[in-house]
């Protein structure tokens, strides 16, 4: 299949694309480099199923494809903060173009990766796809929340209106190599911090959750629930383990043998207390659960942390 990926060149995008690669498809990358990064994609610029195009997914595109998966958007709250408004745009706009090309094409098959972000700071735990959420829309991370929040009902009423066949995912924290360093996620953070021998930083008591997901468990997910039959979504993709960010922060020290210290500073506005996928959907309708530990996936991140801070 010829399939487009946009925001291709990001942490997930990137290896999305040669999962896709791997499977034998042709594959279009879309990435402004915005937060992408050109060394994430330089192993497959000489595939000649691989093709990349430079171009901002809030500016329509024509490509003749088979398959969109559209993953174009700051996804860190260091990037999507510092530009609210093209975040947003990127959410709105990107979502719009990726719909319109696929009804151009005689509706083609889109899937939106949409977040856990939108059930905000949750009131149910675990959370199921049925949570309407608890997001404050005027908030300093509403341009990401309420953007993915637009984006998932741009997706429902194409499919409804103009019946564009689309795929709606809500990715959980997802870690791996080719993560960006300086993105402010806490797994990064955490890893380059212990690596470096600095003071481990925890916002709060470090008693909030959070469920990791290795990339590689991930990726599998987006390419089954794109190629499941007849149905939309949304459907919840992430790890239901759920530790502390103390407990993570342990884990890391642990495990790169660091000296690093940790030290609390305030938690920010609207930073969500427990966060925990409910995958029973993804198991019942395309057979997915993840298989990768925290110990295992970490290990593989800190080594890829260990070459980027040697090559600096």
């Amino acid at each position: 299949m010829k399939i487009l990926v946009t925001g291709g060149a990001g942490f997930i995008g990137s290896h999305l694309c040669k999962y896709l690669l791997d499977q034998n498809n042709h594959v279009i990358c879309l990435d402004n480099f915005f937060t992408g990064q050109k060394r994430n994609i330089e192993p497959f610029l000489d595939n000649s199923n691989f093709k990349f195009l430079k171009h901002d997914v809030t500016v329509p595109f024509e490509v003749k494809v088979d398959q969109i998966y559209n993953l174009a958007c700051p996804a860190s709250p260091v990037h999507y903060q510092k530009t609210p408004i093209e975040t947003v745009r990127t959410n709105v706009m990107g979502a719009i173009n990726c719909l319109d090309l696929a009804k151009k094409l005689g509706g083609i098959k889109v899937l939106q990766a949409s977040t856990s972000e939108v059930y905000g700071d949750p009131d149910i735990h675990p959370q199921p796809e049925s949570y309407n959420g608890n997001v404050n829309p005027i908030g300093p991370r509403a341009c990401y929340d309420e953007g993915k929040r637009c984006a998932e009902t741009l997706f429902f009423d194409y499919h409804r209106e103009a019946k564009i066949p689309i795929k709606v995912v809500r990715i959980f924290n997802t870690y791996g190599p080719n993560m960006s360093w300086e993105d402010g996620r806490v797994v990064s953070n955490f890893i380059v911090q212990a690596l470096k021998g600095k003071d481990i930083t925890i916002y709060g008591e470090g008693s909030q959750t959070r469920s990791f997901c290795y990339v590689s468990d991930l990726v599998s997910g987006l390419y089954k629930m794109m190629n499941s039959d007849g149905w939309t979504g949304p459907v919840n993709l992430g790890n239901p383990e759920e530790f502390t960010i103390k407990e993570l922060a342990e884990k890391i020290i642990g495990l790169t043998g660091s000296k690093s210290e940790i030290i609390y500073k305030d938690l920010p506005q609207d930073d969500p207390k427990q966060r925990k996928p409910d995958i029973n959907l993804a198991k019942q309708k395309f057979d997915w659960q993840p298989t990768v530990q925290l110990n295992e996936g970490l290990e593989k991140t800190i080594e890829y942390f260990r070459q980027v801070i040697r090559n600096e």
